[in-house]
């Protein structure tokens, strides 16, 4: 989806299709015709923009294949479908039984993360439309906290830096401007967006910059409006946002509440949970481990990484972080001039979801999809925003 921003410029709006993990490139082609598709059909509109992932497995499938990866766009077109932005985070298992902390792996002091992420850029270079030179991707914020060393930080610098090198030679000689977005995440050596403006000073931060993840803000307690002037005055770029939405619970010290959010605790992703107490941030790396004892305070409020529905947040005695979206969004693209083009969102969650709240079929899923977009579409004209057609 396509808008007009008041000051002339065209900002995209889109879903990620990690929500439907496909490992292979045979996987990625069914799921355009088996979701994507459907999701398009229900808005009613001739194009829909989606952030595709790309496991290893089928990006390398396309990069040795020109032909495959001149039929994926063709199957793309076909379909009313275009692509300005890849999701790089996830390298492949994401529709694993237990994913947790696999999904770091491999981080950016492991040079298969730097191949990777270049094969993408080279196939997005492939996938834009044809009068849209720019796209982005989002990818893991260096590295999981535990195992970030010096000598990875090192590691890390360099591949970034290489990264950059390649993305100046891709624009030379394919007319193709793409950026590389760290996602600060809680848990991870890059955890807020405080946290990624000194590494990223070390870089050429014209092509690295940051995708915000509003469920990951939300869940880090972190005010949008401060955050993102600290980046602004820092000089890093916001090279995409992920619209997405945290489980927020407000009296965590209450049975009902605790017992509410057990129904959250599922085993196959990592549901970081934070507190925000007058000593500081604290927190547990799973929702399973604050609820199991004392190990988070529950006088103050908790939020857990899981990304909950845009239009549909959790019953009471939960809610969602909506709110910090909208003001994130605000923040955003609300002012003179947009902060960034590239909007995606991001709810992968719908199958880990309580039982009675996932998608029974096919078309359960697509219609969730649509309501999320079409929520996210009315907080984009609400800010005077125009949609294209």
């Amino acid at each position: 989806m396509r808008f007009r921003h008041p000051d002339g410029s065209v900002l995209h709006l889109s879903y990620c299709t990690n929500v439907h993990p496909a490992e292979t490139l045979d996987g990625v082609r069914a799921q355009l015709r088996d979701h994507c598709e459907p999701v398009r059909r229900l808005l009613g509109r001739d194009r829909l923009g989606i952030g595709l992932w790309l496991a290893r497995d089928a990006a390398k499938s396309l990069i040795t294949d020109p032909v495959a990866l001149r039929a994926l766009r063709a199957d793309l077109d076909a379909r009313g479908l275009e692509v300005v932005t890849l999701n790089g985070f996830p390298y492949r298992g994401f529709g694993s039984d237990e994913v947790k902390y696999r999904v770091y792996k491999p981080d950016w002091a492991d040079p298969q993360r730097l191949e990777h992420t270049t094969d993408l850029a080279r196939l997005l270079a492939g996938l834009l439309p044809d009068d849209m030179p720019e796209g982005s991707i989002s990818t893991l914020p260096l590295a999981w906290r535990t195992a970030y060393d010096a000598d990875a930080a090192r590691a890390s610098r360099t591949a970034l830096t290489t990264l950059a090198q390649r993305l100046d030679a891709l624009e030379e000689t394919t007319g193709r401007s793409l950026r590389v977005g760290l996602e600060p995440e809680p848990g991870c050596t890059v955890e807020t967006t405080a946290d990624a403006i000194a590494p990223l000073t070390e870089i050429a931060r014209d092509r690295i910059g940051i995708c915000v993840d509003t469920c990951h803000l939300a869940t880090s307690f972190e005010d949008p409006a401060t955050a993102l002037d600290a980046l602004e005055a820092a000089g890093v770029p916001v090279v995409k946002t992920q619209l997405s939405a945290a489980l927020h619970a407000e009296h965590p010290d209450r049975p009902e509440v605790r017992e509410a959010l057990g129904a959250f605790a599922e085993p196959r992703f990592l549901h970081q949970t934070r507190t925000l107490t007058p000593a500081g941030l604290r927190g547990t790396d799973d929702l399973g481990e604050a609820l199991g004892g004392d190990r988070l305070p529950s006088a103050q409020p908790w939020r857990a990484h899981f990304h909950v529905p845009l239009h549909a947040p959790p019953a009471a005695p939960l809610t969602s972080t909506l709110d910090v979206l909208r003001d994130c969004l605000r923040t955003l693209v609300g002012g003179a001039h947009p902060r960034t083009h590239h909007l995606e969102v991001e709810t992968y969650t719908w199958q880990a979801l309580p039982e009675g709240l996932r998608p029974r079929s096919r078309a359960q899923l697509a219609d969730g999809i649509a309501r999320e977009l079409v929520l996210a579409r009315d907080l984009l004209t609400d800010l005077g925003l125009k949609e294209l057609p």
